[in-house]
């Protein structure tokens, strides 16, 4: 009789230990994906060896700029704001919850397809505007590492098409058109090491507020309010957007937003600073002359369901690129080490470029050397919008810079 008590008690005990390994085995991958994520970011970073390599290599110069601005390394927090238009990117940093933030840098924004205004549908290639944070961070990026946005936000599910508002919106590298925010290869390093410490040390949620321009600067300033002539529908939009810049500017903190039972943004209203008068970027210089654009805006394709394609696609763009940046450094100023060139360029429904323009940066020469090296490339595969051909216009910088 005790032989038998015994063993169904050690039955029962082998039972309770065999249910607790089945409880662990269904929840462990659970605690463990929430413990790893939250507590062991960068050691999950760093288990890709390429981010391994990059944090050892990036490290060591990101400390010595930061020395260099009297900043704080790592920085607990922060902010990236972009102006599409200035085709620019500020990243500024902090250390403490109530302190302001402080600049840090300025990238360029390799190219951009679409125009000012917010994105309100899959296809349309636009770059969002509004309020958004880093989301991802992904190492195996097809475009050398890149950072996901949140969209689409709270007021884009509101406003954008429901059917389709389109997603997959990143901060990457390559430098090449794909409808995103596209930066170097070097730069998106830097970000990637900025970002991940930060995420590292407790900033769950970095900002990156999208803006239609730098509201600092007159020039673009009147370009948005020439836009904004024939889409009026977005200027309350593209106020709340100016609202935020100066709250900014005068606080260096990131602006509160809420979105309203609309989908619309509502921040503190600021008054235009009377210390902040917008000046004109200092890149630009004349041009000697303005080609004619052969088709109007209104009649470009807003939105596609395919982007045109350079002959042998992205890679063989960006050589084109590298290898026009490499040919320019010649057309340089006496003393000048580095310029920065926007264009853009109409691809027509039969692929041929048809309009180039070098909208800001360079000198006389260089644009016009750079104008007729992409009206000479040869036929893109068009963009594609419902089965058909479209002409659409796009955006590319140029940087060029003596070794």
């Amino acid at each position: 009789m005790h032989i038998i008590f015994f063993c169904m008690k050690k039955i029962r005990f082998l039972c309770q230990v065999l249910i607790l390994f089945c409880f662990s085995l269904y929840f462990s991958p659970l605690f463990s994906q929430t413990s790893n994520y939250s507590v062991h970011f960068m050691d999950n970073q760093k288990s890709f060896p390429k981010i391994s390599e990059l944090m050892s290599r990036e490290e060591d110069t990101l400390q010595k700029q930061f020395r260099a601005k009297q900043l704080v390394w790592p920085a607990r927090f922060v902010y990236i704001r972009s102006f599409k238009y200035d085709s620019e990117m500020e990243v500024w940093v902090k250390n403490k919850q109530n302190e302001k933030y402080k600049y840090f840098k300025t990238y360029k924004i390799c190219a951009l397809a679409g125009s000012l205004g917010p994105k309100r549908m899959a296809g349309d290639y636009q770059v969002p505007e509004g309020f958004y944070y880093i989301n991802e961070f992904n190492p195996r990026s097809l475009y050398h590492l890149s950072l996901g946005l949140n969209y689409p936000n709270a007021s884009d599910k509101m406003l954008c098409d429901l059917s389709q508002p389109g997603g997959d919106i990143y901060i990457h590298g390559s430098c090449v058109t794909t409808g995103c925010i596209p930066i170097t290869d070097g730069q998106i390093e830097e970000l990637y090491v900025l970002a991940a410490h930060a995420k590292d040390l407790g900033q769950d949620f970095i900002p990156v507020h999208i803006f239609p321009v730098n509201f600092n600067n007159a020039k673009s300033v009147a370009y948005l309010n020439r836009f904004l002539v024939s889409f009026n529908e977005y200027v309350p939009f593209e106020k709340s957007m100016q609202n935020a810049f100066y709250y900014f500017e005068k606080n260096h903190q990131v602006p509160p937003v809420i979105v309203n039972a609309k989908g619309e943004y509502v921040i503190e209203e600021v008054p235009v600073p009377a210390s902040f008068s917008p000046t004109t970027d200092v890149r630009t210089t004349k041009k000697l002359y303005h080609p004619e654009q052969p088709i109007p805006d209104e009649d470009l394709a807003a939105n596609v369901d395919k982007l045109p394609v350079y002959p042998g696609g992205n890679a063989a763009f960006k050589i084109f690129i590298d290898k026009l940046s490499a040919d320019m450094i010649r057309e340089l100023e006496p003393g000048q080490r580095k310029a920065f060139v926007l264009m853009e360029f109409i691809i027509d429904d039969n692929g041929k470029t048809i309009y180039a323009n070098a909208i800001s940066g360079g000198n006389d020469k260089m644009n016009q050397k750079i104008e007729k090296a992409f009206t000479d490339m040869p036929l893109w595969v068009p963009a594609l919008r419902q089965g058909k051909n479209v002409p659409i216009k796009l955006k590319q910088n140029i940087m060029v810079e003596a070794p």
